[in-house]
């Protein structure tokens, strides 16, 4: 038989050898012979390797089977076989969120691979679940090709689609097929599959005992609940929303689950969020669980959905033909373990059910799906859909699971009781080996020489001469830190998606050094007060946006240090392009802050200028790091740590340009010094280690000395790195975490030295110098973190007061609750004693070490009533001691430990309002640098966004935070600007209120859009940063909560402020108006603060009915909010018309829009001081008739102010214009016609058609400029002025008074609907976005032509008519 010759390429090295083989040998003698006779593929378990045939798609190529021949497939000289590794990781996503990774076997189907994946998860029952493919284009052009040549079909395909996609069916989940294997099925290595639960037949066994199960059927069967797959009523709703909030929360705390807490859409259907009450009703559940655990509840839970109608069941949205009709009509297929049911689309109503036993046979097509029940029914049931062989696996795998429980209980005598005790079978991969039988020939013995005689021949050219010379002595060359890259390995995969991510963050790198080189262009400004807020506020938020920016740059480089420590083998490329990305896409955005606010800088010569250096030094430092740390580059680890110190001190300088080093430089120093003390601790350790090596007589263990010494020596070398990188940003959390991490590593090689040590020697004296220099290192490492915590936790407020104010919150709840209990409540009264006890020491010792006399005498004076409630309450401790079952003796116990949590209240309160409020301005500016990077990253992101959908949404929502962001930025810097302003804090508390919901919806679509970005180290970031946000959000709504609590009632004081600072920025406007410096500011135009002025309005007349109702009800809270609302809409609307002022060219419309507004201002002032006096008396009339006074007073200006926008009052012309001419109307007899008919016709259709014409203009003016309006409606009502004239002089044509009646009220409709068709314009050009304008304009417009439409031909008809009559003649007989 001929030799066949392969090409063997061993993959892992790239290595090509031409291999010959007989077409007979097995593929696993194949491959036995290529591991002897390459060097390079004697690698790893040879198990673990075999034979690919590749094909240029991918999902073509095939492994070739151990067992079978070469021959078998075919195969040809020069064919190339790939010798590679079988194994891949795959990474395996459960519902709750985890993900897994686990090596499979790339040649084994899908089927195969489940019992792998299912048993390293932990589940036994594999056959039950199967794997969904996520991250795929579906492509349905095959199944709707034929639909596109009929509208009809198409348009009936949409309407499936959009039901489908209500009901949560089955159809778009692409579960992977059991039969091939994931390379058949395009499925990526970097892809992340979703495990989930495919067929419900054994989960009636999962309980407590199968945590792992039961986890992910709760989870599975929570997002069915709250999705709509299973509807359920409010009550079951508000039960299953009880167990959840037990399994995420724990048992129910009064005091802090209440409602406000929850967000209701993650734990009810979005049909009942808005339903009254809801939340309460979930803590009643709550609370009735009691102190149920999370495996109690997550059972309980379980046990309820089984309960449900749809649980368990497969739907497909299909179409049936309806009885007695040749029409197609929706219907839901449910496939469950016992049945295949027809079931109500609307209400899910089963409808009709047939056992799977009586099911014969089913087919399905690439359009339809049919089913045969034998005997059982006489005619098949078929359906049409092109989901058909989805169902057909679905029905044919639970016969299987069915068929194989069944064979397993006949083997072995159970019962068919699905509650009996379920079989576990292991199954384990195994080989064959095909033996055949050899038989040996017998020869005899050859003898012969290997030797050959050589042979000289000439060249071509003829006999040569040669020389004779002498060999030039050995050279040799040393070079360092260098490596030819044709001697490097091939890179792997993700060292090349690491290249791909450097050299776009290089590129992103050189475009923002090219930005930096000059400032943004701001147009003028003006100097006055609203200008210069607008000034500061943009500086401060470009402080912001920078320092958060250069946070995350030196957390990435941090991060690029820590990734990149170890073996390259080891390294977490993704985790590495990451950082990277992180830091690229931060730079970039970067250099958009720092443009503007050098532009913004020019107070101080050349501030702009240095601050363009500076960050230029940062770009320029990122892309020496980004160089260095190339795969192939080459460079040696120090150069990266040099580039990482780089970036630090160019970070340091920028945020020193900016003015925000909040970073002392004495605090520097000394973590740098700590650093330094770690190092020098850790090369003790090195020398002591050294030694051991030394006296070390096994050479391996030696070497794993020297290797643990090594890697000690360079960890700590990257802790002074990291430290040096993060210590001007270290009041970041993220560059703290970095720091931390570091710590972690030098501390594991610290361990790795010591059982090096031990393991290579028993010299006690040399372990014993070890051993203490490894705790030298470990203290040094302590100090270190130490010093990284106390600053984290710097600035907070006396701590003392903490423990006990709690102490004193907690027992004296208990004393309320023990009543009845004297034993009880003498027992917490003496703990309580000892509380206030401690309480008042701390604030004694502080009033002695206070500098201030007026906060000493403050403080001893709360300490003194604190001390006098303390002893009112020992001495009623002690009645209730002596007479136990004296109930009055407890009631003063209880009225005294009340009397002392008001004195505890009063005497802390600063110290824990202070102690609220910063913790709320940390919160707050965490949740924006947190909002900030989730920005940057989703615009990293979107290129590699494959989803339009998730891609909208997902900038959609950055674009509400981005607007967010400034409100909360601005709150936390007037917080910290006026510590005891109450006006400050509370805007900081409503601006991180109004933060969360935006906030929340971007952190989901943020999530959502995670799968559908294909670049992995953008998935990663954008994955990263949701989750800090998400974190940041919940502390944030805790903080906001608290400090709410803490502050008190305060928006009507508040809001009185906040207009009243409005009114002084409008007059200040006003004379900047007077003096011809009023400038509009960056992104006004009249167009834009028209539509915003008038969109406002209505929100702030809104606002003040809501407020006055509140105040008339004597309601505090609803009256506050109110208020609150009532400032913000103000606040708008003040922008917005000085915006209008700055922006029109009128100095005097320019003028009376700055009065009108400040009268809106002053009537709104005296609006809400009315509010605040009518609370105090609910039922007064009087403050009633003043409060409906000054609102109707307010109502008036607020109108004026609209009607100062440019077009408004030409449009106020126009229609006194119309009701002045509809007076000709008026008369009571109209004086006959001068004009002959023909003439008087010809002037009437003349004027109704410009009217008509006109009449559209005024249409099509809405949607153009402010000006286009004006014009058109002065030409309206000119052209009605002249058909009101040509229709008089028309009805003079009239034969009877009958007739000249009817024109005339025909006149006065088209009147009114003239009026009501600018009046509609008008409200339309005033606010584009209001709910249902366009409908009323076309609604008006509509009437219009109708009435002249109707006028013109009763009018012609009777007219024509009576001139008939009267020039008829009677005909001669």
């Amino acid at each position: 038989m001929v030799a066949l010759s392969l090409k063997i390429c061993v993959r892992q090295c790239n290595v090509v050898k031409t291999m010959q083989f007989e077409p007979s040998t097995a593929v696993y003698d194949a491959c036995r012979v290529i591991r002897e006779r390459v060097p390079e593929a004697q690698t790893g378990q040879a198990s673990d390797y075999g034979l690919f045939l590749s094909d240029d798609d991918p999902r073509k190529g095939i492994w070739l089977e151990a067992g079978r021949t070469l021959d078998y497939y075919m195969l040809r000289n020069g064919d190339i076989l790939e010798y590679k590794k079988k194994q891949r990781p795959q990474k395996i996503r459960m519902l709750d969120g985890s993900v897994k990774t686990v090596m499979v076997d790339d040649s084994k189907t899908v089927g195969e691979l489940l019992v792998t994946i299912c048993s390293r998860i932990g589940i036994t029952n594999y056959e039950e679940y199967s794997l969904i493919q996520e991250s795929i284009e579906e492509k349905k052009e095959e199944s709707t090709g034929t639909l596109k040549k009929d509208r009809t079909l198409l348009r009936d395909e949409r309407k499936m689609e959009k039901l489908k996609a209500k009901l949560h069916t089955d159809d778009d989940l692409n579960w992977l097929d059991h039969s091939r294997t994931f390379r058949e099925q395009g499925v990526d290595e970097n892809e992340t599959l979703l495990l989930r639960r495919k067929f419900f037949y054994s989960d009636q066994n999962v309980d407590s005992r199968d945590p792992v199960q039961l986890n992910l059927l709760y989870v599975q069967a929570r997002d069915d609940i709250l999705n709509g797959s299973h509807p359920v009523s409010f009550e079951k709703a508000c039960e299953f929303g009880g167990f959840q909030a037990q399994i995420q929360f724990g048992p129910h705390v009064e005091h802090k689950h209440k409602p406000g807490f929850l967000d209701l859409k993650e734990f009810l259907p979005k049909e009942y969020t808005k339903q009254r009450g809801a939340e309460k009703r979930i803590f009643q559940e709550h609370k009735n669980c009691g102190e149920m655990t999370e495996i109690e509840a997550k059972v309980k839970y379980v046990k309820l959905a089984r309960s449900l109608r749809t649980y368990g069941v497969s739907f497909f949205l299909v179409k049936e033909k309806m009885k007695g009709k040749n029409k197609l009509v929706p219907r839901l297929l449910g496939v469950t373990k016992d049945s295949v049911m027809r079931v109500d689309e609307k209400t899910k109503e089963v409808l009709q059910e047939w056992p799977l036993t009586t099911v014969k046979r089913w087919a399905a097509s690439p359009k339809s799906f049919t089913l045969d029940f034998g005997e059982y029914q006489e005619s098949y049931y078929s359906v049409q859909t092109t989901e058909g062989e989805q169902i057909s696996q679905l029905i044919a795998g639970y016969i299987d699971i069915i068929l194989k429980k069944k064979q397993s209980k006949d083997r072995f005598g159970l019962e068919g009781d699905e509650e009996s005790t379920m079989l576990e079978e292991s199954v384990s991969p195994k080989k064959s080996t095909i033996l055949q039988q050899q038989f040996n020939r017998t020869g005899k013995v050859e003898h012969g020489s290997v030797a050959l005689p050589a042979v000289m021949r000439s060249g071509s050219s003829g006999p040569e001469t040669f020389n004779i010379g002498i060999m030039p002595s050995p050279q040799q060359q040393v070079t360092v830190g260098q490596m030819h890259r044709g001697h490097m390995p091939p890179l792997t995969s993700a060292q090349q998606a690491l290249m791909g991510t450097i050299n776009t963050s290089m590129h992103a790198v050189q475009q923002a050094q090219a930005d930096l080189s000059e400032v943004d262009n701001l147009p003028p400004l003006g100097q006055d007060m609203a200008s210069r807020v607008w000034v500061q506020n943009k500086v401060d938020e470009s402080k912001h946006e920078i320092h958060s920016q250069v946070d995350a740059i030196t957390a990435g480089t941090a991060s690029v240090v820590n990734l990149t420590a170890g073996d390259p083998v080891d390294t977490d490329y993704t985790a590495v392009g990451c950082a990277i990305t992180t830091i690229s896409s931060n730079l970039t955005e970067m250099s958009k802050g720092v443009k503007l606010l050098a532009a913004l800088m020019d107070d101080e010569v050349g501030s702009g200028e240095d601050l363009l250096k500076a960050a230029r030094t940062l770009a320029s430092a990122v892309s020496d790091l980004l160089k260095a740390v190339q795969p192939t580059s080459g460079e040696p680890r120090q150069t990266v740590l040099t580039a990482a110190g780089s970036i630090g001190q160019a970070s340091g300088e920028l945020l020193r340009q900016i003015g925000e080093n909040e970073t002392d430089e004495r605090f520097q120093d000394v973590l740098m010094s700590l650093a330094k003390a770690v190092a020098n601790a850790a090369a003790m350790l090195v020398l002591k280690a050294k030694n051991v090596a030394q006296v070390a007589e096994d050479t391996v263990l030696q070497n794993r000395v020297i290797a643990a010494a090594t890697q000690c020596a360079l960890s700590t070398s990257q802790l002074v790195a990291c430290a040096k990188v993060v210590s001007p940003t270290i009041s970041s959390p993220v560059c703290q975490e970095q720091l931390i991490e570091a710590g972690k590593l030098v501390d594991r090689s610290v361990e790795n030295c010591v059982r090096a040590c031990q393991a290579a020697t028993d010299d006690t004296e040399l372990l014993k110098q070890v051993s203490a220099a490894a705790s030298i290192v470990s203290q040094a490492l302590n100090d270190l973190l130490q010093h990284v915590r106390q600053f984290a936790s710097r600035g907070e407020p006396i701590g003392r007061y903490d423990q006990a104010t709690d102490t004193i919150m907690c027992v004296t709840e208990s004393i309320f609750s023990s009543m009845g209990d004297a034993g009880e409540m003498v027992r917490q009264a003496r703990v309580l004693a000892q509380a206030t006890s401690d309480l008042v020491n701390a604030m004694r010792s502080d009033a002695e070490a206070e500098i201030d006399m007026d906060n000493s005498k403050k403080l001893l004076a709360a300490a003194k009533l604190l001390a006098d409630s303390t002893a009112r309450m020992v001495e009623a401790a002690k009645g209730a001691a002596a007479n136990p079952e004296n109930e009055d003796q407890q009631q003063r116990l209880r009225e005294a430990a009340e009397g002392l949590r008001v004195a505890t209240n009063a005497a802390a309160q600063n110290a824990i309002k202070k102690k609220i409020v910063n913790r709320l301005e940390i919160a707050a500016k965490q949740a924006a640098a947190a909002a900030t990077q989730t920005i940057a990253a989703s615009q990293n992101a979107a290129v590699s966004n494959k989803n339009t959908a998730a891609h909208q949404q997902l900038v959609q929502s950055c674009k509400n935070v981005a607007d967010h962001i400034p409100q909360l930025v601005q709150g936390v810097r007037g917080s910290q600007a006026q510590a005891e302003d109450l006006s400050a804090q509370l805007a900081l508390i409503n601006s991180s209120q109004n933060f969360l919901q935006p906030g929340s919806k971007m952190v989901a679509s943020a999530k959502a859009a995670v799968p559908t970005v294909t670049d992995q180290a953008a998935a990663m970031q954008l994955s990263q940063c949701a989750k800090n946000l998400a974190t940041s959000l919940a502390e944030l709504r805790t903080a906001s909560q608290k400090a709410h609590e803490a502050c008190g009632p305060m928006e009507i004081d508040s809001a009185l402020n906040t207009v009243q600072t409005l009114k002084n920025e409008l007059q200040d406007a006003k004379m900047a108006a007077v003096d011809g410096q009023l400038k509009p500011l960056p992104g006004e135009t009249l167009e834009k603060c028209t539509q915003d002025l008038g969109s406002t309005s209505k929100a702030v007349g809104s606002s003040m009915a809501q407020l006055l109702t509140c105040a008339a009800q004597g309601n505090e809270h609803y009256t506050g909010v109110a208020a609150r609302e009532t400032a913000q809409a103000l606040k708008t609307l003040a922008q917005a018309a000085r915006g209008v002022a700055a922006s029109t060219t009128d100095p005097v419309a320019a003028h009376a829009m700055l009065d009108s507004a400040r009268d809106v201002m002053e009537g709104s002032a005296m609006l809400i001081q009315e509010a605040k006096q009518a609370l105090a008396a609910p039922g007064d009339a009087d403050s009633q008739q003043r409060l409906a006074q000054v609102a109707k007073a307010v109502s008036h200006s607020l109108n004026n102010c609209v009607n100062c926008l440019p077009g408004q009052k030409d449009v106020d012309v126009a229609l006194k214009s119309i009701g002045e001419s509809s007076k000709k109307l008026l008369v009571d007899s109209l004086p006959p016609s001068s004009k002959s008919f023909q003439e008087a016709q010809s002037e009437l259709n003349q004027a109704a058609a410009d009217l008509n014409q006109s009449a559209g203009e005024v249409v099509h003016a809405t949607r153009g400029q402010s000006g286009e309006l004006a014009a058109a409606s002065g030409k309206f009502s000119d052209d009605f002025d002249e058909f009101l004239d040509a229709g008089i002089e028309m009805a003079g044509q009239a034969q009877t008074k009958e007739d000249q009646i009817q024109v005339i009220g025909n006149l006065k409709s088209i009147s009114m609907a003239s009026s009501k068709l600018l009046l509609a314009a008008k409200s339309l050009s005033v606010d584009p976005g209001a709910p249902n304008a366009k409908n009323l304009l076309a609604a008006a417009l509509a009437w219009f032509f109708k009435g002249t439409s109707v006028f013109y031909l009763l009018f012609f008809y009777h007219l024509c008519s009576d001139r008939a009559v009267a020039n008829s003649k009677p005909l001669n007989p």
